[in-house]
């Protein structure tokens, strides 16, 4: 299992367009690919489940993998949210 914690820096929070395109990075690996934010866990290959945690700019999200590519998804979903603005 492999995970990391971010800190939301976009200025909408996690809203439909960038919460596409870490479903789609996820989406990517065979591992199980999970968000939480606020206690809550969702299926990061979900976008129903992303977009229902309400995330804002400021937010504590840890995104954790388990499976055989978990470390890959790891880094290719960090590259995500840095290239896309999202986090760090």
């Amino acid at each position: 299992m492999a995970e990391k914690t971010f800190t939301i820096i976009d200025e909408t929070g996690i809203h439909a367009r960038p919460a596409t395109v870490l479903v789609q990075a996820a989406s990517k690996f065979s591992s199980d690919v999970t968000m939480e934010y606020n206690g809550k866990t969702v299926n990061l290959k979900s976008i129903m489940g992303v977009m229902s945690l309400g995330i804002p700019k400021g937010a504590s999200v840890k995104i954790a993998a388990n499976g055989s590519d978990a470390e890959e998804a790891i880094e290719s979903l960090t590259e995500t949210m840095k290239s896309s603005g999202l986090g760090e």
